[in-house]
């Protein structure tokens, strides 16, 4: 290889290895995730967009693919790119870690103890071989079996604690890159949906997003049952429901199964969400209708608007229905004609108060004693088979965080001298993270240690 070809492969791996890249990646990817939330993920909504925004920033959010963000070519290379800074980050600096835990520094000679922090010496009247004696036992109690090593009449002890919490950040790169693989994997291979059910009808296909091609199911969802509950007072919604049965194969392997939001319904692998209802054609109203004169009373049903015939030539006309009636529940809003083909006043009706009209004092009392809206259930639907491997990045990402926040790689290393007819003890330490907690520690340990040699 030559000069300018080596030249080039060292810029280029410094490049890649490069702390300032690693932050102008995360800058991006931040910005282009906020893009992503304000601007909605849904080519369909493309089109309000450009009538609320205009023409002109239409087609250019159009060209950059803010619309499909997260599936553009760009959003993929700068994950791509952080991916690979990642990697040769962690190649770079991860042999000089594994040697530092894997082969320590066993003999610590005076420079070495220069350069630490923690630094405790002592001279004592006793032999090193009984200096030595008790130095290991103490390590050996208050903080780790140590190393010892014999050199020329000197020995030298290393200890150490959580020397794995070094690769605590390498686990956490490693959950990342994971953690991307599952985003892709979900990408290519699964898809978000979404499909109508009316009551009482099944179905086998949904309709991905953006595309006007369904998606077989490869089994079939049918909707039972719907039902929504209102919030006392109005219209709000306070819960809907959906009861779904699932078959497979002929098969049924859930029978009426409630679905309501943030409690979905999977089956391989296809997770259904209840996001939405509305109303399947028109209610059908059914009414008992007393004459006054007679005390005779009939039952009639009909649709909204329809005449529904009543004896004597009259017909009764649903105008409207609401579930909850300024706190009285059901009531449905209807007129009467009574053979001139005129429209009476609208009334009110209860269908928890069946008497509530006969203080109107018409020749006909009505009561709503029901009515039968068939309602649509609105499912999303999403398949994810990447979802799993994103759980297993997300579990690692804890396991390396926790580690590398909360764990310390402690060494401690000790020089036993004879000095003339006496023995000195020289004691060192250090810590990878969190030096002002190693600093308490240490000044405990060797209170302890001075203590114990004085015994």
């Amino acid at each position: 290889m030559s000069n300018n070809e080596s030249s080039f492969a060292t810029s280029l791996w410094d490049f890649f290895c490069s702390l300032k890249l690693t932050v102008v990646t995360l800058i991006l990817l931040a910005t282009t995730s906020i893009i992503g939330t304000v601007l909605p993920q849904d080519p369909g909504k493309a089109e309000q967009f450009r009538q609320q925004s205009g023409e002109a920033a239409y087609k250019l959010f159009q060209s950059l693919d803010f619309f499909d963000m997260y599936h553009s070519w760009w959003f993929l290379l700068l994950l791509a790119l952080f991916s690979l800074n990642l990697i040769c980050c962690s190649i770079k600096r991860f042999p000089k870690v594994w040697k530092t835990v894997h082969e320590p520094l066993l003999v610590a000679a005076d420079n070495h103890f220069k350069t630490l922090g923690n630094v405790e010496e002592q001279l004592l009247k006793k032999p090193v071989d009984q200096v030595r004696d008790r130095v290991v036992a103490f390590l050996g109690r208050e903080f780790a079996a140590p190393v010892v090593t014999e050199q020329d009449g000197k020995v030298y002890l290393f200890a150490q604690k959580a020397p794995y919490a070094r690769f605590g950040v390498y686990v956490t790169h490693l959950s990342i890159l994971i953690i991307f693989v599952g985003a892709i994997v979900g990408t290519l291979f699964g898809y978000k949906a979404y499909v109508n059910i009316v009551e009482g009808t099944a179905t086998t296909q949904v309709h991905p997003r953006g595309s006007d091609k369904p998606i077989d199911l490869g089994f079939s969802v049918r909707c039972d049952e719907f039902s929504v509950s209102y919030y006392p007072g109005g219209q709000r919604p306070k819960e809907f429901k959906s009861l779904l049965t699932v078959t497979d194969n002929g098969q049924v392997v859930y029978d009426k199964r409630p679905i309501v939001v943030n409690d979905p319904l999977t089956h391989k692998g296809i997770t259904f969400y209840q996001s939405s209802y509305g109303p399947a054609g028109d209610a059908v109203y059914t009414f008992a209708v007393t004459e006054r004169a007679s005390g005779q009373t009939v039952t009639v049903s009909g649709r909204e608007k329809e005449h529904i015939a009543l004896p004597g030539g009259a017909s009764l006309i649903p105008m409207g229905y609401t579930d909850s009636y300024e706190n009285f529940g059901p009531a449905a809003q209807v007129s009467i004609d009574k053979g001139d083909h005129q429209h009476g006043n609208p009334f009110i009706v209860l269908q928890n108060f069946p008497t509530f009209d006969q203080q109107r004092g018409d020749a006909w009392i009505v009561a709503l004693t029901g009515a039968k809206q068939k309602f649509y259930t609105g499912l999303q639907v999403a398949k994810d088979p990447g979802v799993w491997v994103v759980w297993l990045g997300c579990a690692l990402m804890v396991v390396g965080s926790m580690s590398a926040f909360f764990l310390s790689h402690r060494r401690l290393w000790v020089a036993i001298t004879p000095v003339g007819d006496k023995t000195g003890v020289k004691i060192g330490g250090s810590a990878h993270r969190n030096q002002p907690g190693f600093e308490i520690a240490f000044d405990e340990l060797k209170k302890k240690l001075k203590t114990d040699l004085a015994s």
